[in-house]
C-alpha cells in the first residue's frame, strides 16, 4: 500500500466552481498527485461511499469539503469523512459561511420546493408533488431519498473544521499553498483562515487612488456605468467590499474591472460581515438628512444579496424561522 498522505475531495451543497478550481491547477495537479493518493472524488473519479466506510478511522490525512450543508446525504457523508479524516478543510465560501445557497434562507422549506416544482414556469406538475424521503420503484420497491433540510448550514454547523480555506472559489494558487503547507511540519494554528488577516484593500492595485476622505452621493452598478480601469471602485460609487474583505485572492476581482463582492469572507475582527458592510455602507454614503440616507439605499438594488451574499448562514441573523416544517 502506498506510503502517501491520502487526500479526499467531496462537493454538497455548492456550484461546482471549486471542484473546477482543483482542476485548474493544470499541469501543477500532476505535482500534486505525486505528492498524495486521491482516496474520494467522486465527481472526478468513480468513488463509492463504501471505498470511505472500509477505510481505517483517521487513515485520510486531508479532506476537502466544499459546499453547504442542505440534505441528509450531504451531513451524513461530513459526519464519515470527519471520522475518517485527520484533518478536515473548509473549503471555499459555501462551506465556510453557507455561500450563495444559504440566501435560501430567507425562504421556508416549503416556499423553495414550491417554487421550484409546483411554480415554476417549466414544470408540469398539475398534481402538485413535492419530493418525498421515501418512495416506490416501478418494481414496487421502497427506496429512501435524501431528507431536504429547512435550512442551510455552514460546514462547522455540522462537524468540527480543522481550517478554513474560503473563496468563490479559491485560486488554484491558494489551493497549491494550502495542500504544501498542510502536508509540511508546520501546521497553521487548529482553526485558522488560510489567508492573510488584512483586508483586500491592502493588495488592491488601485489603493493608492482612493481618498482618505471618502463620501458617496451615488452609488452606481456595474451593468449601468463604464468603470475607470485605474481609480478606486468605491470612490466611483461602486459598491466595493474591499475594505472588510480578506486578502489573499490577488484582487483578481478588481483587476478584471469588477467590484470586491465579498467571497474571502471577513478578518477575524469582524462579527457579522453583513452588518459591518451595512455599516461600511452608511458611513460612506454623503446623505445627511432622512430623503438623501433613502434614495442612498434605494440604489442598492438588493440589500440582502449584495451585503450577505456568502454570509447569511454565519450571520447573527441566519435567515427564516420555520415553525411546524
Amino acid at each position: 500500500m502506498s506510503s502517501k498522505p491520502k487526500v479526499a475531495f467531496y462537493w454538497c451543497a455548492s456550484c461546482g466552481g471549486c471542484e473546477e478550481a482543483v482542476v485548474d491547477l493544470a499541469e501543477d495537479i500532476l505535482e500534486v498527485v505525486k505528492l498524495v493518493d486521491i482516496v474520494f472524488w467522486p465527481v472526478a473519479m468513480d468513488f463509492k461511499k463504501r471505498d470511505v466506510e472500509a477505510l481505517p478511522d483517521k487513515s485520510i490525512n486531508i479532506a476537502f469539503i466544499n459546499g453547504a450543508i442542505r440534505t441528509s446525504e450531504q451531513e451524513e457523508i461530513a459526519y464519515l469523512l470527519r471520522e475518517k479524516s485527520q484533518l478536515i478543510i473548509a473549503f471555499g465560501s459555501c462551506a465556510c459561511f453557507g455561500g450563495i445557497p444559504a440566501l435560501a434562507n430567507l425562504y421556508s422549506k416549503f416556499e423553495v420546493l414550491n417554487d421550484v416544482y409546483i411554480e415554476s414556469p417549466t414544470v408540469d406538475n398539475a398534481a402538485k408533488f413535492l419530493p418525498q424521503t421515501t418512495s416506490i420503484d416501478n418494481n414496487g420497491k421502497q427506496i429512501e431519498l435524501p431528507e431536504f433540510y429547512s435550512q442551510v448550514r455552514a460546514l462547522d454547523e455540522i462537524i468540527s473544521v480543522d481550517y478554513y480555506l474560503p473563496g468563490c472559489a479559491p485560486t488554484p494558487k491558494l489551493i497549491a499553498n494550502t495542500i504544501n503547507m498542510l502536508l509540511g511540519d508546520n501546521l497553521p494554528t487548529a482553526g485558522s483562515t488560510l489567508l492573510p488577516d488584512i483586508a483586500l484593500c491592502e493588495e488592491c492595485p488601485r489603493k493608492d487612488s482612493k481618498p482618505t476622505d471618502l463620501s458617496i452621493t451615488e452609488y452606481k452598478r456595474i451593468c449601468e456605468n463604464l468603470v475607470d480601469p485605474e481609480k478606486c471602485l468605491l470612490a466611483q460609487g461602486f459598491l466595493c467590499m474591499g475594505p472588510i474583505t480578506r486578502s489573499g485572492c490577488e484582487a483578481l476581482c478588481i483587476k478584471g474591472n469588477m467590484p470586491c463582492t465579498g467571497c474571502l469572507g471577513p478578518t477575524s475582527r469582524v462579527v457579522d460581515f453583513g452588518a459591518k458592510a451595512v455599516s461600511m455602507f452608511a458611513s460612506l454614503s454623503s446623505g445627511k438628512n432622512e430623503e438623501e440616507i433613502e434614495k442612498n439605499y434605494a440604489q442598492v438594488m438588493d440589500p440582502v444579496g449584495t451585503f450577505y451574499r456568502y454570509h447569511l448562514s454565519k450571520s447573527l441573523l441566519r435567515g427564516k424561522l420555520e415553525r411546524g416544517i
